[in-house]
C-alpha cells in the first residue's frame, strides 16, 4: 500500500472540533506545570503520557479539569493560544475553529476583559506570524449546569470578541440533557452565533435529535452514535449537516470499542457530509495528520480520497465564501502538483 503520510504532511487543511486546553502539548502542559508548582499535573513531560492514560469518559473530564487548572494567568492563557496554533501550522492547518471554553477560566478568577485580551493577542499573531487563521467557539461546560451556561451566553454576547463565531456545549452527555441548554443558545443564535453542540458521543441518537431540535444545530460534535438510526443519518445527509468526527478521541475515551468498527464507515456510506479531527490531539495521543491517516485507512481512501476528506472540512466550516473557494482550490493545487510528480 502506499504510504499516505507524506501526501497528508503537505495537505492544506481545516479544523473544526479541536479543543482550547485540549491542544496543549506535553511541552506546554509542562511549561504550565513548571509555573503552578501546587498542581497534580506533573511537570515531567514523559510522565504526561501516564497521566494522560484514561479509564473511562469520567476520567478524561477529571484529567482535562486538571490541566485547566494550569491556566491561572491571561499569560498562561496567550502562551496556550498561540502555541496551539504554532503546532497546527507543523501540520499544514490553514484554518482552524477552535473550541475555548471562557467559564473555566473566568470562574477561576481570570478578568473576563484580559481573557478575551488573550486569545485575541494570540489569534492576530497566529495569523500574521504562522499563517494560521484562528476562530472562536465558546462552549457550555455541560457539567457545570445552567449558571455555566448563562455565564458562557453572557460572555459571548455581551464581550463577544473579534474571532467569535459559534456557540457549543461540550462536558459529559449522560445526565446532561441537551434541552434544558434551549434558552441559551436561542440567544446566541439570535445574536449571530452558530450552533455546534457535541451530541451523540457516549449517549444514543436522540441525543442529536435534541440538539437538532432544541439548540438549532448546524454541525455535530461527533455524533458517533448516529449510525444507530437510519431516520437520523438521512436526515443529516438530506440537509447537508456535518458531523465532526475525531475517531482516536472515541477510543481514548471508549465511546467506541474498536476503531476498525468505528461508525465513520456508515457516516461515508449514508451521504453524510463528515470531517475528521483530532478533539484533544496531546491528551489523546494523536494529530490532525495522524486522523487523516487513521480515517484513510477506514474508509479506503487515495490522495484523491483525502483531498475530498479535506474539502469537506471547508465546505462545513464557518468560514466566509471567499475563503472557502481559496482554500479548496489550494487543496486541488496542492493534490495535482503531487499527483503529477
Amino acid at each position: 500500500m502506499t504510504d499516505l503520510r507524506p501526501f497528508i504532511a503537505g495537505l492544506p487543511k481545516a479544523e473544526l472540533h479541536v479543543h482550547h486546553v485540549g491542544s496543549a502539548s506535553p511541552r506546554i502542559v509542562a511549561e504550565l506545570a513548571a509555573r503552578h508548582p501546587d498542581s497534580k499535573v506533573p511537570a515531567d513531560p514523559e510522565a504526561l503520557a501516564e497521566y494522560f492514560t484514561f479509564t473511562d469518559f469520567a476520567h478524561f473530564i477529571d484529567v482535562y479539569l486538571s490541566v485547566v487548572d494550569l491556566l491561572r494567568t491571561p499569560e498562561d492563557v496567550r502562551l496556550l493560544t498561540f502555541e496551539v496554533a504554532r503546532d497546527m501550522a507543523r501540520q499544514n492547518i490553514r484554518y482552524a475553529e477552535l473550541t475555548i471554553t471562557p467559564y473555566s477560566s473566568t470562574s477561576r478568577n481570570i478578568p473576563e476583559q484580559a481573557f478575551m485580551e488573550a486569545i485575541e493577542d494570540a489569534r492576530k499573531a497566529a495569523e500574521a506570524e504562522l499563517g494560521v487563521i484562528l476562530r472562536w467557539c465558546f462552549d457550555i461546560p455541560g457539567e457545570a449546569g445552567l449558571q455555566a451556561a448563562e455565564e458562557t451566553t453572557r460572555l459571548a454576547v455581551d464581550l463577544r470578541p473579534e474571532g467569535l463565531i459559534a456557540f457549543g456545549l461540550g462536558g459529559p452527555e449522560i445526565g446532561v440533557p441537551r434541552p434544558q441548554f434551549k434558552p441559551y443558545f436561542d440567544r446566541a443564535i439570535a445574536a449571530g452565533l452558530h450552533s455546534v453542540p457535541h451530541a451523540g458521543e457516549t449517549t444514543g441518537p436522540e441525543t442529536v435529535w435534541d440538539a437538532l431540535r432544541e439548540l438549532g444545530a448546524e454541525r455535530i460534535g461527533h455524533g458517533t452514535s448516529a449510525v444507530q438510526d437510519p431516520e437520523l443519518l438521512a436526515h443529516l445527509a438530506q440537509h447537508r449537516i456535518p458531523l465532526e468526527v475525531c475517531p482516536t478521541s472515541n477510543i481514548a475515551t471508549r465511546a467506541v470499542a474498536d476503531l476498525d468498527k468505528h461508525p465513520i464507515k456508515g457516516m461515508v456510506a449514508a451521504g453524510v457530509l463528515v470531517t475528521v479531527n483530532s478533539d484533544d490531539p496531546p491528551m489523546f495521543g494523536t494529530d490532525l495528520n495522524q486522523e487523516y491517516a487513521v480515517a484513510a485507512r477506514l474508509l479506503g481512501l487515495d490522495e484523491r480520497g483525502l483531498a475530498d476528506l479535506a474539502k469537506n472540512g471547508v465546505e462545513a466550516s464557518f468560514l466566509d465564501p471567499g475563503s472557502k473557494v481559496r482554500l479548496a482550490t489550494e487543496i486541488d493545487t496542492y493534490t495535482a502538483k503531487w499527483l503529477a510528480r
